[in-house]
């Protein structure tokens, strides 16, 4: 069912126009431009460092921009970060629930923050011990939660007051690849219910999830589009190359000034290389036999992974700390 309190107030849910966050002489974010669709899956994905965090607590209006503007569901941010908050659901890395109230309690609370009238937040917390699998649990601690169920009792808080916006910060980080998966499903359920979800992660699986990506890297978005574009548009050629001394073949092949990164996944090394090579295979036959004779090698699709790498400078990328 569709949210009724939700309402496209502009043509984009966020857009932002040379966001720039400065901590002194360190730049946290740098010029960074966003156009965000309403109803729809939106990623940061990129390192610990790469300005995620910070990207979405200017976008909250948490922090204050040094220069550009933020326009977030027709509001001016900071200006109108109150009117915002109203409108918003949070949902932090690390759990922020009281771990000595109930499930209950906690949900309770929240509804009082929220500023629910007391006929509406019961219904409303009913619906989410529902949706959220906490019936059986609504009297335990939420410190006796697992990690999962912490997760999803995090969630039900954050969409308590069926926010048009939902923000979450590498959510994931600290649940199993199950749990993880029916998260996912919920985030989908929300998205078509109406809600707009921003994520921020440093999972590639879950980057693939998204409508939209931006791949983050030291405070600057390096790349910007819907993951399978990303990954057709990537601009190089990948190959695996089978074979013995992996080890030895990915040092001998990552000196090469053509190879953009090397990546050993298995028994086979995944070669990333730059897109005037026009077929991998025979260069690497042709101009370094030495290193590949008796050895299989094999094109293949491209990864988020091969799009992140290659992004952000190849295997001596990195985040800003």
């Amino acid at each position: 069912m569709t949210n009724p309190a939700i309402t496209a107030s502009s043509e984009w849910a966020i857009e932002t126009t040379g966001m720039t966050r400065r901590f002194g002489e360190f730049v946290a974010v740098d010029q960074l431009d966003l156009r965000i669709p309403h109803k729809s899956i939106y990623g940061f994905l990129g390192p610990n460092g790469c300005g995620k965090s910070t990207s979405m607590r200017l976008i909250t209006g948490l922090l204050t921009p040094s220069e550009g503007s933020i326009q977030v569901l027709g509001m001016s941010i900071p200006d109108q970060a109150e009117q915002l908050r109203r409108r918003l659901g949070y949902m932090t890395q690390k759990f922020s629930l009281y771990e000595d109230l109930t499930v209950m309690e906690n949900l309770r609370f929240m509804a009082q923050i929220y500023n629910l009238d007391k006929h509406q937040s019961k219904q409303l917390i009913d619906q989410q011990l529902s949706r959220y699998q906490l019936d059986e649990r609504r009297q335990r601690l939420a410190g006796a939660l697992s990690g999962g169920q912490r997760q999803r009792l995090a969630l039900a808080a954050a969409t308590l007051h069926q926010p048009e916006l939902l923000i979450l910060d590498e959510p994931t980080s600290a649940v199993d690849p199950e749990n993880r998966r029916d998260f996912w499903e919920k985030l989908f359920d929300l998205c078509e219910a109406g809600t707009t979800i921003l994520v921020s992660t440093h999972y590639m699986d879950e980057a693939e999830r998204c409508h939209g990506l931006a791949i983050m890297e030291a405070g600057i978005k390096r790349a910007d589009g819907a993951p399978a574009q990303l990954m057709r548009d990537l601009g190089a050629s990948v190959v695996e190359v089978d074979g013995d001394n992996l080890r030895l073949l990915k040092q001998q092949l990552g000196a090469l000034p053509e190879i953009v990164s090397t990546a050993q996944q298995g028994t086979h090394l995944r070669v990333l290389i730059k897109e005037e090579i026009s077929n991998p295979e025979t260069w690497l036959r042709s101009h370094h036999p030495e290193l590949v004779d008796g050895r299989q090698i094999h094109q293949v699709r491209p990864s988020l992974e091969d799009v992140f790498v290659h992004c952000t400078g190849g295997e001596n990328g990195g985040a800003r700390q």
